[in-house]
């Protein structure tokens, strides 16, 4: 689980929560922020505007993408180069038939497919569009569930004006009766609310976060490419190490660097 996501939306949270309870009422002050009309306005006319401009499994598609982005993701680049490297040497020793064996105790299936690729003989260029026109597929659905939680998150304060305007559009039709000044004020106040936690607090977040971890899977896809190429290409591990390092920050290198030392001395 994605620890800082989980964590980052519990102190937004927190933070309206506490700022609601130092009201002059105390926590009794909660009562004033719960108003059904607005909920349905803000929340209703959200969820049902994006499902109008999707088909239902792209919209219950879009909603996994909240359990998508705390679960984290789960790639290593130094772990994946690692990998690589030990790809190069049964390569270099054994031929690339070798490869076979290895790649069925692969569990991720891109990096698998590729290896069988490589041993079926495929020509270069063509595994490597193969694989470039899966990475850009998995791009797409990605950027589909992304796309979901950006609409969402613009949604939100817009349904919020709507509620707004129709609370106040009541309460001026009714100015006579000052009993319903202060529910249609309220309505006409908390709908905006909610649609700007709706963006702020739920769907901002999400969406960065699931583009981030989008980031990283397509890098690490890019290493796989990469590495698989070159160890067709029957290239040195060294070399080949070196050249994905490149896809690795400073910190990683040194880190990757570290860890093939300590393998190493073993």
């Amino acid at each position: 689980m994605d620890i800082a996501t989980l964590v980052g939306l519990l102190v937004c949270l927190g933070c309206v929560v506490l700022g609601i309870s130092n009201g002059p009422d105390g926590w009794a002050s909660f009562g004033n922020f719960y108003d059904l009309p607005s909920i349905f306005i803000t929340v209703g006319g959200c969820l049902g505007e994006i499902l109008a401009s999707n088909s239902i499994a792209s919209f219950l598609a879009g909603l996994k993408g909240f359990v998508l982005s705390l679960k984290g993701v789960k790639f290593d680049e130094g772990e994946i180069i690692k990998n690589i490297i030990d790809l190069s040497n049964i390569a270099r020793k054994e031929g690339l038939l070798a490869l076979e064996e290895a790649a069925n105790n692969m569990e991720d299936e891109f990096i698998k497919k590729g290896i069988l690729l490589i041993v079926d003989g495929t020509d270069p260029e063509l595994v490597r569009g193969i694989m470039e026109t899966e990475l850009s597929c998995v791009e797409d659905r990605h950027g589909e569930v992304i796309t979901f939680w950006d609409y969402f998150g613009a949604m939100g304060p817009a349904w919020g004006m709507i509620g707004t305007l129709i609370g106040l559009i009541n309460m001026l039709k009714h100015m006579e009766d000052v009993s319903t000044v202060g529910p249609n004020m309220s309505t006409a106040l908390l709908t905006t609310l909610y649609g700007s936690l709706i963006a702020n607090w739920i769907c901002t977040p999400i969406s960065n976060k699931l583009k981030q971890n989008n980031q990283i899977e397509v890098k690490v896809k890019q290493v796989m490419i990469e590495g698989l190429l070159s160890i067709q290409a029957g290239e040195n591990p060294r070399v080949i190490e070196e050249k994905l390092k490149s896809f690795l920050s400073p910190k990683k290198r040194e880190e990757l660097s570290q860890k093939n030392e300590a393998g190493g001395g073993e």
